[in-house]
C-alpha cells in the first residue's frame, strides 16, 4: 500500500518520460540548431576569436582581441573552449557546444530545483524543465556561443543552494552558494547579483524554515560567509589578471562593464518598459495558455511561500533589469526557470489544435519573406539576397506545412507534447528555410578562405568596425592592422602583397579577391600588387 507521503509509481514514471523528454529536446536543440547557421558576427565570431586568440598566444588570464586587451567578458568561456580543444583539437564544431550544454544543465538544474521546491507536487520540477526547454528564446539564445545558459546555470545552482541553506545549518549549503556566486561573475560578471541576490535578501518572505529567535541574523551571516567564498575562488584569477591587464584593463572589468553598463548603456540603451512589453515574446508559447496565466493571477498564491520564493526571483529580476539602461532579451535568460517553474503549477494541456496555431503564427510569416527574399522584394540587413532560388522556397513550404501537421497531430494525440514541439518544430522550419540567406549575409567563410593564405605582408582593416570576425574562421596568426581611411595608401606603400578588407562604399583600384555582405555591410577583399 502506498504511503501518503510517497509517489505512486505511475505519477514517478510519469515525471521521469517528461523529465527526460525535456533532456532530449533540449541536447537536440543544442547539437543541431548551432549546425544548420554559420557562426553569427558579431557576437559569436569574437567570443570565438578571443578562445583562439587565448590558444594561440596563451594568453589565459586577461583575454585579448585582436592583440588588445579585451575586457568586455570574463574568461570563463574561453577557457572551457580551450579545454574542450585541448581533448579534440581546435575545432569549429566543438567549440559552438560549449555554451549549449549549460543549456542543457539548466534543464537539469531546474528540475531538481523543482522536486526540492515541491515535493508534494510529484511531477512539477520535470514538467518545468519541459516547459524551459521548450520556450523559444531559451531554446534560440541557448544555442548560440554565448554567456547567459552559463549565467543561468549559476542562478540556479544558487537557487538550490539558497533552499539548502534554509533549512539546514550545513555548511557545503553555503560553500555551493558561494562557487555559484564565483562561477556567475567568472561566466558574465557581477550581473549574477542582480539574480541571486533579492532571493537571498528577502529570506523572511519565503522561508519555509521554523521561525527561531535570532535566525535571520545568522542566515545573512552566512551570506556574507558565501560572498566571502566567491571572492577567495575569484581572487585566484582576478588579482593576477588586474595586475597583468594593468589601469586599462582595471577600468574595464571594474567599471564600465559592471556600473558602467548599469548607469549609462553604451550599447543596447532601451526604454524601462521594453522586457514588460516583451514577455509574450519572452515566455512563448507556454505563456500563451490561458490557464497558465489564470493560474499566476489566482487570488492567494502569496500566501504559499514557494509561490513567493518564484514570484521575488523572476519579478525582482525583471523589474531590476528594467531600471538598468542596457537591455536585451536574452539578459533575462537565468529568469526563465522561475517562470517555467510557476507555469507549470497549471493544469495540463488539452487536446485541440492550438499547438498548430501558434507553430503557423511564426511559419507562415517566415515563409512568405522567404518569397519576398527570393523574388528581391525583400532584404536582410540591407542587402539583396542572390542564393535562395525556386527549389530552396519549395522544400521550406514543404518543410514548414510538414511542421505544422506534425504540430496539429501531436496537439490532437499528445497536447503535451504537442505544446512540447511548437519551437523545436518552428525554430527547426525557420532556420531551414532561411539558411540560405544567413549563409549569404553572415558566414565569414568567403573571406577567411583568403585570409587564412594571408601574407606575411600583413593584413589591414579600412572602414569597417573589426570585431574579431575573422580571427578564429580564418585562423589568424597574428592580429590584423586597423587604420583610418586616409592612412591606407602610407600602409599600402609599405605592405605590397598585403590584403585590405575593406567596408567602404565606393571601391579601391586594387584586385578583388572575394566580396559578399557581412552583418550589414558589403566587404571587399583586396590584394595588394
Amino acid at each position: 500500500m502506498t504511503q501518503p507521503n510517497e509517489t505512486p509509481r505511475a505519477t514517478y514514471l510519469e515525471a521521469r518520460r517528461l523529465g527526460f523528454l525535456a533532456l532530449a529536446l533540449a541536447l537536440a536543440g543544442a547539437v543541431a540548431l548551432p549546425l544548420l547557421r554559420p557562426v553569427l558576427p558579431v557576437d559569436e565570431t569574437r567570443y570565438l576569436t578571443v578562445a583562439w586568440e587565448m590558444q594561440r598566444d596563451g594568453t589565459f588570464v586577461v583575454p585579448h582581441l585582436n592583440g588588445q586587451i579585451y575586457g568586455h567578458k570574463p574568461p570563463l568561456l574561453f577557457w572551457l573552449i580551450n579545454l574542450v580543444w585541448s581533448l579534440s583539437g581546435v575545432s569549429e564544431v566543438a567549440a559552438r557546444m560549449v555554451a549549449p550544454v549549460f543549456g542543457l544543465l539548466a534543464v537539469a538544474l531546474t528540475w531538481r530545483l523543482g522536486d526540492r521546491l515541491f515535493p508534494d507536487r510529484p511531477g512539477l520540477g520535470a514538467r518545468a524543465a519541459l516547459i524551459l526547454a521548450t520556450t523559444g528564446i531559451f531554446a534560440l539564445y541557448g544555442s548560440l556561443t554565448m554567456f547567459d545558459t552559463m549565467l543561468a546555470t549559476a542562478t540556479l545552482t544558487g537557487a538550490l543552494a539558497l533552499v539548502w541553506m534554509d533549512t539546514s545549518t550545513d555548511r557545503r549549503a553555503m560553500l555551493l552558494l558561494g562557487a555559484a556566486l564565483a562561477f556567475g561573475v567568472l561566466a558574465k560578471g557581477p550581473v549574477i547579483l542582480i539574480h541571486l541576490l533579492p532571493l537571498a535578501l528577502s529570506r523572511p518572505g519565503w522561508s519555509r524554515a521554523a521561525a527561531e529567535p535570532g535566525r535571520h541574523g545568522a542566515w545573512y551571516l552566512r551570506l556574507l560567509g558565501a560572498l566571502a567564498v566567491a571572492l577567495a575562488i575569484l581572487s585566484l584569477w582576478l588579482v593576477p589578471a588586474l595586475w597583468l591587464g594593468g589601469a586599462e584593463y582595471r577600468a574595464e572589468v571594474l567599471w564600465r562593464q559592471s556600473a558602467g553598463r548599469m548607469v549609462n548603456a553604451f550599447d543596447h540603451a532601451r526604454p524601462i518598459w521594453f522586457f514588460v512589453a516583451m514577455l509574450p515574446i519572452l515566455l512563448w508559447p507556454w505563456a500563451w495558455r490561458w490557464p497558465a496565466l489564470r493560474g499566476l493571477l489566482a487570488p492567494g498564491l502569496w500566501q504559499d511561500r514557494r509561490a513567493r520564493f518564484l514570484m521575488i526571483w523572476g519579478l525582482g529580476t525583471l523589474c531590476l533589469f528594467s531600471l538598468i539602461s542596457g537591455k536585451q532579451l536574452h539578459y533575462l535568460l537565468p529568469a526563465l526557470p522561475a517562470a517555467a517553474l510557476a507555469l507549470a503549477a497549471a493544469p495540463p494541456p488539452r487536446r485541440g489544435l492550438v499547438p498548430a496555431v501558434l507553430g503557423f503564427v511564426v511559419i507562415a510569416p517566415v515563409l512568405v519573406w522567404a518569397v519576398l527574399l527570393a523574388t528581391g522584394r525583400a532584404e536582410i540587413d540591407g542587402g539583396p539576397v542572390t542564393t535562395m532560388g525556386p527549389l530552396g522556397i519549395v522544400l521550406s513550404a514543404v518543410l514548414g506545412f510538414a511542421g505544422i501537421a506534425l504540430l496539429g497531430l501531436a496537439g490532437r494525440r499528445a497536447p503535451t507534447l504537442g505544446w512540447a514541439l511548437i519551437a523545436p518544430v518552428t525554430l527547426l522550419v525557420v532556420q531551414v528555410a532561411l539558411r540560405a540567406p544567413l549563409v549569404e549575409h553572415f558566414d565569414t567563410a568567403r573571406f577567411a578562405a583568403e585570409l587564412t593564405r594571408a601574407p606575411a605582408a600583413g593584413v589591414v582593416i579600412d572602414g569597417y568596425r573589426y570585431q574579431g570576425e575573422f580571427g578564429f574562421t580564418a585562423r589568424l596568426s597574428a592580429p590584423v592592422d586597423v587604420v583610418d581611411p586616409a592612412a591606407l595608401d602610407a600602409w599600402s606603400a609599405a605592405h605590397p602583397g598585403g590584403l585590405i578588407v575593406s567596408g567602404r562604399a565606393t571601391p579601391l583600384s586594387y584586385p578583388q579577391v572575394a566580396v559578399g555582405w557581412l552583418a550589414g555591410t558589403y566587404v571587399r577583399l583586396y590584394r595588394l600588387p
